[in-house]
């Protein structure tokens, strides 16, 4: 039996990068209604529903004081990574979830006039988080 038999891929967590990660569990827990499982220093799990997100902290300011001849990145957690993350989470009820963000007033502004119909078979809207992070919620529809 071949190694690629064996192997079996159950579930992608996405890990977003955020400039505060105590301010992002707020956003996360406050605005988009998902529940916190961990937090530390620097680092959070969050979960509505079977959605699980990683939240990091890209707080390292010491690329600000390098030279321009100077690699820009070295640690791999600058803060200007925090807000360049996105992500797609399936739900059931995409248009019920849109209500509460609409009400929320957490929508992407391409999501204000509603939930959109794709080509490629979803419902979807999009949102943004405290740092900028894209988040698209999404239904498949029935084909």
């Amino acid at each position: 039996m071949s190694t690629a038999t064996k192997v079996r891929l159950t579930r992608a967590i996405p890990a977003l990068p955020v400039r505060d990660a105590a301010a992002a569990v707020g956003f996360y827990r406050e605005r988009l209604g998902f529940d916190v499982l961990h937090h530390d220093a620097g680092f959070a799990v969050v979960r509505r529903g079977d959605a699980e997100l990683h939240l990091w902290e890209a707080g390292d300011e010491t690329w600000r004081g390098r030279a321009p001849s100077e690699r820009p990145v070295r640690s791999g957690a600058e803060s200007f990574l925090a807000g360049t993350g996105s992500c797609r989470v399936e739900v059931a009820g995409v248009d019920e979830l849109y209500v509460e963000f609409r009400e929320r007033d957490v929508l992407h502004p391409v999501s204000r006039d509603g939930v959109s119909t794709t080509d490629f078979g979803t419902r979807e809207f999009a949102t943004l988080d405290g740092d900028g992070n894209l988040i698209t919620f999404f239904q498949w529809t029935a084909a």
